[in-house]
C-alpha cells in the first residue's frame, strides 16, 4: 500500500488497541498455563495447548494482522495464523504425554516452541505460499522462535518464586514489551506521518532484537534458578532418595520433593495434603519378635502404604515406624479422608510373623499446604495432629487444628523440662504395697516414678513415660530409680522395716550390657541383700528372643535377684517361655482383673494361668483390685498375692513406713497395720 495512504492504513489509535489485545491475550495464555498445574493431567494438557494457542494469536494479531487490508478467515494470512495456532497446540500435547515426571517444564516448552518453528516454516513454504511471500521465511522464524522463548518467560515468571523483586519485575516486563515492539514494528517499515520510514526489513530486525534479548534473560534466569536449587539443597547429593528397607523415599528427599511441590502450589494458587502415619502396636511387635522380624513387617507396611495411595502420591518412611504420603493435584478434603481411610484399612490387617497373626493400626495426622502454614512447618504439624488421633484411641485420622500448635508446643516444653527432671529433684519414688491373701500382711511393696513437676504439678506415668521412652530418656529415668530404691530399703531398714521391694526394667534396660553390674553395685552400695529386690519385666519384654534380653535374664537369676513377669496376658503369651525364664513371680494383668465379676471368660482365663504358673513354680499376683468381690474371687482361684486400690493407693516413702510401722498417731488416713513380722523374710541381710 502506498506509504502516504493514511485513510487506507491503520492509524495508531489502531496500534494501541492491537498492543492491548495483544496484552491481554499473553497474559490470558500465562493464567491459562498456570492453572493448569491444578487440574488432572488430560484437563491440564488441554488448558497448556490453549495457553500456547493465546501466546501465539497475541503474538500474530499486531504484528501481522493489522499491516493487511484483506484480511478475512480464507486469507492466505489468516490460515497461517491458523496453522501457527494448531501447531502449537498439536506440539503441546505431544511433547506433554511424553513428559517424564521430572522433566522441568521450561524444557517442556522449549521443545514444544522448536516443533512450532518447524511446522510453521513447513507451512510458509509448502502449505501457503502466498503468505510466506507476504511474511518472508525470517517473519515465520522468528514468530516461531518468539513464541518458544515468550511461553518460556511466562513458565519461568510463574514456578520461580525466590528472586529478588527487582528480578521479578523485568521478567514481568519482558512480555509486555516484546508484545509492545510487535505491534509497532509495521510503523518502524512505513513512510509517511505516521511511519519512521526504516524501510520493509525493520519488522525482522526488531524481531531478532527481541529474539535475543528474551534469550539473554531465559539464560540469566536458569542459570539463577539452577543455582538458587543448588545452594538450598546441598545435601540431596550425597544423601539416598530411597529407603533400602521399604523402597519408599527417604526423609531429604521427601522434603525435596515437597519444597518443589510447595513452589508449583504457589504458582498455580493451588494445595496440597500431607499424611503423618504412625503405626500403632509396633513396638510391642518389635520387642517380642526382634528387630528381624519388625523390620519384615516394616517392609509390608510400606507395600500396603503404597497400595492404598494413588498413583501420583509420593510415599516415605521419614523414622523408625513414621511414614508420611504427600497428595498432589488439589486434593479435597474427602479425598484425603477417603486416602486415610484406606490406609488405616490396609495396615491394620493381619501381618505374619513367624507362623502367627500381629496386628498393628496407625494413627494418622493430615495437614493441607497452603491452609496449615509455611511448608516448613508441615510435617511437625502433621505430627501434632498424628498425636490427637492417638490421644482418641489410635487407628483412626485427625485433620490439623491452630489448636494443635499449643498442644505440640506443650509437649516440647515438656520433652525439656524432662530432660533436667532429675537434676532439679523433681523425681519420686510413690509405693504400692502388695498384700499376701492367706495371711492379709503385706508382703513386698512396688515403687512406681512420680514426676512433681514444679509449675504442672503431678504429670501422670502413662504422660511423661512414653514421652521419655520415645526421646531417649527412659535409660537415665530407669538407673535412678533403681539407685533411689535401693537407697530407700537401706534407709527403711534402719529404720526397723525390712520387705521386698520391685522396680521396673524398661525393654531399653534389658538390652543395656552393664544393667546386671549396675543393679549389683547399687545394691552392694546401700548393702541390700539381692533377694529383697524383684526386678518387674512387661511380658512382651520377657518374650523378646534376642541374645541381649536372655542373657539379662539368665545373669540377673544368677546374681539372686527375683524376676517377675509383669503385664501377662496383653502381649503374645507363650507357655515355653515361662518354662525356660528364670522367674519367680507372674502378675495378672488388671484388664482380666476388671471383668472377673461379669466374664466367665475372664474367670476362665485367670484360673487356667494359676494353675499353669503353680504348676511351673511361679508366685501369682493379680493387680488392679479395686473391690471385695474382685479380692474373694481371686483368692478362690488360690493368687498368692494382690495389689490395688482396695488395699492402698501408690504413697509417698514415709506415708507406707508410718502404715507399717502402725504409727497410727501421725498416719490416721491408712487403716491398721497389714504388716505383721516384715523380719522374716528368707535370706541374710548384708547388714
Amino acid at each position: 500500500m502506498p506509504a502516504t495512504d493514511i485513510t487506507s492504513s491503520p492509524g495508531a489509535l489502531d496500534c494501541v488497541v492491537a498492543l492491548i489485545v495483544a496484552a491481554a491475550l499473553l497474559w490470558a495464555g500465562a493464567a491459562l498455563g498456570r492453572h493448569s498445574y491444578a487440574r488432572p493431567k488430560r484437563l491440564s494438557i488441554a488448558l497448556d495447548a490453549a495457553a500456547i494457542g493465546l501466546l501465539a494469536l497475541g503474538i500474530w494479531w499486531p504484528a501481522h494482522a493489522l499491516t493487511q487490508e484483506d484480511v478475512h478467515f480464507f486469507s492466505a494470512q489468516t490460515q497461517s495464523a491458523l496453522a501457527l495456532v494448531f501447531a502449537v497446540m498439536l506440539a503441546v500435547g505431544a511433547s506433554a504425554a511424553s513428559n517424564a515426571a521430572n522433566e522441568s517444564a521450561s524444557t517442556r516448552f522449549i521443545v514444544t516452541g522448536l516443533a512450532c518453528w518447524f511446522v510453521v516454516l513447513l507451512h510458509g513454504f509448502v502449505a501457503a505460499p502466498g503468505a510466506s511471500a507476504a511474511f518472508g521465511v525470517w517473519s515465520a522464524l522468528g514468530s516461531g522462535l518468539l513464541a518458544t522463548l515468550l511461553a518460556c518467560a511466562l513458565v519461568m515468571l510463574q514456578i520461580d518464586t525466590g528472586q529478588q523483586r527487582a528480578v521479578r519485575m523485568l521478567k514481568m516486563a519482558a512480555p509486555t514489551l516484546a508484545a509492545a515492539l510487535l505491534t509497532l514494528s509495521p510503523l518502524l517499515a512505513r513512510s509517511g506521518p505516521l511511519g519512521l520510514g526504516f524501510g520493509g526489513d525493520a519488522p525482522q530486525a526488531a524481531g531478532m532484537v527481541i529474539i535475543a534479548l528474551l534469550s539473554g534473560l531465559l539464560a540469566i534466569a536458569l542459570e539463577e534458578g539452577a543455582q538458587r536449587r543448588e545452594n538450598e539443597r546441598p545435601a540431596s547429593r550425597s544423601a539416598p532418595s530411597v529407603d533400602a528397607l521399604t523402597r519408599l523415599a527417604t526423609r531429604v528427599h521427601f522434603e525435596d520433593q515437597l519444597a518443589a511441590h510447595v513452589a508449583r502450589c504457589d504458582a498455580s494458587h493451588s494445595r496440597l495434603a500431607l499424611l503423618f502415619i504412625d503405626l500403632d502396636g509396633f513396638k510391642p511387635v518389635n520387642d517380642t519378635f526382634g528387630h528381624s522380624s519388625g523390620d519384615q513387617v516394616l517392609r509390608q507396611v510400606g507395600e500396603r502404604v503404597k497400595l492404598a495411595s494413588r498413583s501420583a502420591d509420593t510415599p516415605a518412611r521419614i523414622g523408625g515406624d513414621e511414614f508420611v504420603l504427600m497428595m498432589t493435584g488439589n486434593p479435597s478434603q474427602e479425598a484425603v479422608a477417603q486416602v486415610a481411610k484406606r490406609l488405616i484399612e490396609e495396615i491394620s490387617r493381619p501381618y505374619e510373623v513367624e507362623g502367627r497373626d500381629v496386628a498393628i493400626s496407625c494413627s494418622i495426622g493430615i495437614v493441607f499446604y497452603p491452609d496449615s502454614g509455611a511448608h516448613t512447618k508441615l510435617i511437625a504439624r502433621a505430627d501434632a495432629a498424628m498425636y490427637a488421633s492417638k490421644r482418641s484411641g489410635g487407628s483412626c485420622y485427625s485433620f490439623y487444628t491452630p489448636a494443635m500448635d499449643e498442644d505440640a508446643h506443650d509437649k516440647f516444653e515438656m520433652i525439656g523440662d524432662l530432660r533436667h527432671a532429675l537434676e532439679n529433684r523433681e523425681m519420686e519414688l510413690f509405693y504400692q504395697p502388695k498384700i499376701d491373701t492367706k495371711s492379709g500382711k503385706v508382703a513386698a511393696a512396688e515403687a512406681l516414678l512420680r514426676w512433681k513437676h514444679k509449675r504442672r504439678g503431678m504429670v501422670p506415668p502413662d504422660v511423661f513415660i512414653p514421652l521419655a521412652e520415645r526421646h531417649g530418656l527412659i535409660g537415665a529415668l530407669g538407673n535412678w530409680v533403681i539407685e533411689e530404691a535401693c537407697r530407700q530399703a537401706r534407709r527403711w531398714r534402719e529404720q526397723g522395716l525390712r520387705m521386698r521391694l520391685a522396680v521396673n526394667l524398661s525393654a531399653l534396660q534389658m538390652r543395656q550390657e552393664d544393667i546386671v553390674e549396675r543393679i549389683e553395685e547399687a545394691l552392694s552400695r546401700h548393702r541390700i541383700h539381692p533377694s529383697l529386690l524383684t526386678c518387674e519385666i512387661t511380658e512382651s519384654v520377657a518374650m523378646e528372643d534376642t541374645k541381649a534380653t536372655q542373657a539379662t535374664f539368665r545373669r540377673l537369676g544368677s546374681a539372686g535377684i527375683h524376676l517377675s513377669i509383669d503385664d501377662f496376658g496383653t502381649g503374645y503369651s507363650s507357655l515355653s517361655y515361662l518354662r525356660k525364664l528364670p522367674a519367680e513371680e507372674l502378675k495378672i494383668d488388671r484388664s482380666f482383673v476388671m471383668d472377673i465379676e461379669n466374664s466367665v471368660d475372664a474367670r476362665a482365663v485367670i484360673d487356667a494361668v494359676v494353675k499353669l504358673a503353680h504348676a511351673l513354680g511361679l508366685r501369682v499376683v493379680a493387680e488392679g483390685v479395686e473391690n471385695e468381690r474382685q479380692q474373694q474371687l481371686l483368692t478362690a482361684m488360690g493368687c498368692d498375692e494382690m495389689q490395688g486400690f482396695l488395699f492402698a493407693k501408690p504413697m509417698s516413702a514415709r506415708a507406707l513406713l508410718l502404715w507399717a510401722l502402725d504409727d497410727r498417731s501421725q498416719a490416721e488416713s491408712f487403716r491398721e497395720s497389714l504388716f505383721g513380722d516384715t523380719r522374716a523374710v528368707t535370706g541374710a541381710s548384708r547388714t
